[in-house]
């Protein structure tokens, strides 16, 4: 999965369409992740010892990664990721980055 926690992303389908959110959570295995403030859901819970109240909790649920792209830190617009091998001067090691496409910075 291209997508890791704390970027930053755009909705592109669903009825969350074009909002924007940080990502939380990344599930790789199950191809899903979640998002602030998207997707948000409403579970009625029993008052208990760490909620003595009980109520209506409302919670941020998962969404398939295929609905969000991730903004271009640079033009704040919508692109695809890509990957570019960097050797290290120092070390001399091999190391993968992640890049826009439509700019190419780095993520």
């Amino acid at each position: 999965m291209k997508i890791k926690k704390n970027d930053t992303v755009m909705i592109i389908a669903g009825n969350a369409k074009g909002k924007t959110g940080k990502v939380l959570k990344v599930y790789p295995s199950e191809n899903k992740l979640i998002v602030e403030g998207v997707n948000i859901k409403k579970r009625h819970t029993k008052p208990n010892q760490k909620n003595q109240q009980g109520g209506i909790v409302e919670k941020e649920a998962p969404i398939n990664a295929s609905n969000v792209m991730i903004i271009d830190p640079k033009t704040n617009e919508t692109t695809r990721i890509g990957a570019k091998v960097i050797i290290d001067e120092k070390t001399s090691k091999k190391k993968i980055v992640r890049i826009s496409r439509k700019s190419g910075e780095m993520l």
